[in-house]
């Protein structure tokens, strides 16, 4: 059999090194990872634990690089893309919302635009955000309207909108991609799950915004690795898929199972702050369609991924100890 070549955009991502580092345990992956960013070590990229020769890193960024990147992509020619590269922090985008735009709507239309004619492509799997829906109330399915709330959410509508004109008009290999809060070890460290862990073990306060009541369907970062493989290989083009795990949690639950498997008081450990700008009430998402499509599932429950954050957290706290815990913007 010859080897699959698969290019991943955005790879040093969260989400992007993990499913890199998924392709790496098939030695018939060939992959291509690009990404704005060096490769920044085991704290933050699974993938470093193999030794396949079968993946190239190329550190680009989609801003000052595109004839780059398009250079690279038509030497590899690869059968699949997979695109997580975004500017996709929904609190900053109101500080710079040009720089949101900048990334995920216009650079991406240089890419898709240059796409469109190669021969070599065969599926083009695009990872947007359920955050295109506003808040995700009642029984919100793949063709459920998209009501952005924040900067973020716009620009990622707005590229979902781009994209399917290409679709249309071009036959263009398009399958989309909507995944609700991924978490898992090897996260940004100002996500609220590891956040909370290093702040257990600091003794610091966890801050809870509008008292941690935001509902959001948190799952797995493995879990939606895998869905994502099986819509890259069985999804219909054209169409959208969602993942998202049996029911949504609000975020003072998730902070509650954090401080139960710590055997810390989940009242001595946090406070309640204002709510942050646009956030949305609710965001939980219907999966079905992948379930029954693809055979999907998402079996790993939030006990035992917080449990894995935990020992993740402990592997590596003397790295960690050196890391900012605040997000850092670049433009």
């Amino acid at each position: 059999m010859s080897p699959r070549k698969i290019a991943v955009l955005g790879s040093n991502s969260f989400s992007g090194s993990d499913f890199v580092d998924l392709l790496l345990e098939d030695a018939q992956n060939e992959v291509l990872g690009i990404s704005r960013s060096p490769e920044k070590g085991p704290l933050f990229l699974p993938y470093l634990r193999h030794t396949n020769p079968n993946f190239k890193f190329h550190q680009l960024d989609f801003n000052g690089d595109m004839p780059q990147i398009l250079q690279v992509i038509d030497e590899f020619a690869p059968e699949y893309i997979v695109n997580f590269a975004a500017q996709s922090e929904v609190a900053p985008s109101w500080v710079h919302p040009d720089h949101w735009f900048q990334t995920n709507t216009v650079a991406l239309a240089q890419l898709i635009n240059h796409l469109k004619d190669r021969k070599y492509l065969q599926r083009y799997v695009h990872i947007s955000s359920p955050e295109v829906y506003g808040t995700c109330e009642g029984n919100v399915t793949e063709l459920s309207p998209m009501n952005p709330s924040t900067p973020y959410a716009a620009s990622k509508a707005a590229a979902d909108m781009l994209l399917s004109t290409y679709y249309k008009n071009f036959d263009f290999p398009l399958v989309t991609v909507r995944a609700t809060n991924v978490y898992g070890a090897y996260q940004q460290l100002f996500k609220i799950i590891p956040r909370s862990v290093i702040y257990l073990k600091l003794g610091k306060i966890i801050q809870l915004h509008g008292g941690g009541h935001a509902v959001k369907s948190y799952i797995h970062i493995r879990d939606v690795s895998r869905g994502e493989l099986a819509v890259m290989e069985k999804g219909r083009v054209g169409e959208i898929y969602h993942l998202s795990p049996d029911r949504g949690y609000a975020v003072r639950e998730v902070v509650q199972t954090i401080c139960e498997a710590a055997n810390l008081s989940f009242a001595e450990a946090t406070e309640c702050v204002a709510e942050r700008l646009g956030q949305d009430a609710a965001y939980v998402i219907d999966s079905t369609k992948a379930r029954s499509e693809l055979g999907w599932s998402s079996p790993i429950g939030l006990t035992e991924g917080v449990t894995g954050v935990i020992n993740w957290v402990e592997s590596f706290w003397d790295e960690i100890l050196k890391q900012p815990l605040d997000y850092v913007h670049k433009a």
